[in-house]
């Protein structure tokens, strides 16, 4: 934000895009509340129709910001004021105006919002093209330690893993608890302020139980059919399928990605979810040889995760959360392990691709499918990784990867829940050093 507002100088607004409920507004207000002598919020979800009446005739600029000043009690200075445009995609005018507001140039603009895209917040309007786009996530492992007053357990991660050195069996304990600490909270800042508050686990399954709610209520606001909201709530029993890609035929009847192309593309829109595609092709440009018809879905925040997992299910009725804490999650539940690493992945900046592959053997006749869960990007190599929620007895995929395809490899990665070590080529390494991948 920082950077936009000593580059830009005026001549974009910045538009933060991510899921409802994640702390987009509360960043958008400190950050005015430091950088800038006085601002404006207009909370769309909430606006007087005062204010909304403006933005229907946005022609003469002056009377328009005369009149919000009078109206909110707030002076504006030249290039030292900025209006928030808060839920943006509730006020399409609003948002379509940002284009000449920036060209007037007095003052900065911050817009955010969520299901930006969906038809009826876009219909009839002109996005502008005078918008700064960034992503916003929920927490992440990394943030979460600064929120519970850890700061320095990532520094030690960070050296750990840019060294290469073990932390030593009991130093590895405690970050393993911690970091399946932030697996059961999660990113949503109102569940890590319910943990900072008493550390009640029973009301922070509570708050994230309310935010889910509010996602599959949103989602049958779009889609009345209730196809997005099954899609949605089916996420984690599809991953625990263990299968190579979220299969819509089990979720709704006769249902193929390529018949409800709209519906998963406003569940994207949502930032409420993670995609990782197929990578027909194992190579640099990922996204050149996707197919965009066979994909996983994860969810963006793992707290909510854990909690759809056991929506059914009152958390006093069952022991997931104290399992977890203690390192006994049974290995049917590994797939939260792969979740979780798809969202510090995605949070640090890669996009989500995998792989899978057939081999046979030449002895035996016998063919045998393997998949890679995940494939970055790095120079002009790859790097495939492979996430084990327990130890590293096996790790067969990878290593056929390996023997398939090792001029085009950079390094393997195995994450797992044991210390870093290295084992020939491959690097074995804890799963809480995902994101500096």
């Amino acid at each position: 934000m920082l950077e936009w507002k000593r580059q830009a100088r005026g001549s974009s607004a910045l538009l933060i895009k991510g899921a409802r409920r994640i702390g987009k507004s509360t960043i958008a207000e400190e950050f005015a509340r430091k950088e800038y002598k006085s601002y404006i919020i207009i909370d769309f979800a909430d606006v007087k129709p005062e204010i909304l009446e403006l933005f229907d005739n946005t022609a003469d600029i002056d009377f328009f910001f005369l009149r919000l000043q009078a109206l909110t009690g707030v002076d504006l200075h030249k290039r030292k004021s900025v209006i928030i445009f808060d839920e943006v995609q509730l006020c399409p005018k609003a948002r379509q105006a940002i284009k000449y507001f920036v060209k007037d140039g007095r003052y900065d603009y911050i817009e955010t919002g969520s299901l930006l895209s969906i038809k009826k917040n876009v219909e009839g309007i002109l996005i502008p093209s005078e918008e700064e786009q960034i992503e916003m996530f929920p927490m992440d492992f990394e943030e979460f330690l600064w929120a519970v007053g850890k700061g320095k357990e990532y520094e030690l991660i960070r050296y750990l893993y840019e060294n290469k050195k073990a932390a030593g069996d009991s130093t590895h304990r405690s970050l393993m608890k911690d970091f399946r600490l932030y697996i059961l909270v999660g990113g949503m800042p109102q569940a890590v302020a319910a943990y900072l508050a008493d550390q009640n686990f029973t009301y922070i399954d509570k708050i994230k139980r309310n935010i889910l709610q509010l996602y599959i209520d949103d989602f049958r606001k779009i889609d009345p059919y209730g196809r997005a909201s099954t899609i949605f709530t089916s996420i984690p029993a599809e991953l625990s399928r263990n299968t190579s890609q979220y299969r819509v035929g089990n979720v709704i009847e006769n249902g193929r990605p390529s018949r409800l192309g709209e519906v998963f593309a406003d569940i994207a829109d949502s930032l409420t979810v993670n995609y990782a595609y197929h990578a027909n092709d194992p190579g640099v440009g990922f996204a050149l040889h996707a197919n965009y018809d066979i994909f996983k879905i994860y969810l963006a925040d793992t707290g909510l995760f854990v909690t759809l997992s056991f929506m059914d299910k009152e958390i006093t009725e069952n022991t997931i959360y104290q399992k977890l804490l203690l390192d006994k999650l049974p290995t049917d539940l590994g797939f939260i392990y792969e979740n979780v690493v798809a969202q510090m992945l995605r949070s640090a900046g890669h996009k989500l691709y995998y792989y899978t592959f057939r081999d046979k053997n030449e002895e035996s006749k016998s063919v045998r499918s393997y998949e890679i869960d995940f494939l970055i990007s790095r120079d002009s190599k790859i790097c495939p990784i492979e996430v084990k929620s327990s130890g590293y007895a096996t790790h067969k995929s990878i290593d056929m990867f390996r023997n398939k395809y090792s001029s085009r490899i950079k390094e393997r990665y195995l994450l797992y829940t044991k210390d870093l070590r290295k084992e020939g080529d491959l690097f074995c390494l804890p799963v809480y050093m995902a994101a500096l991948l």
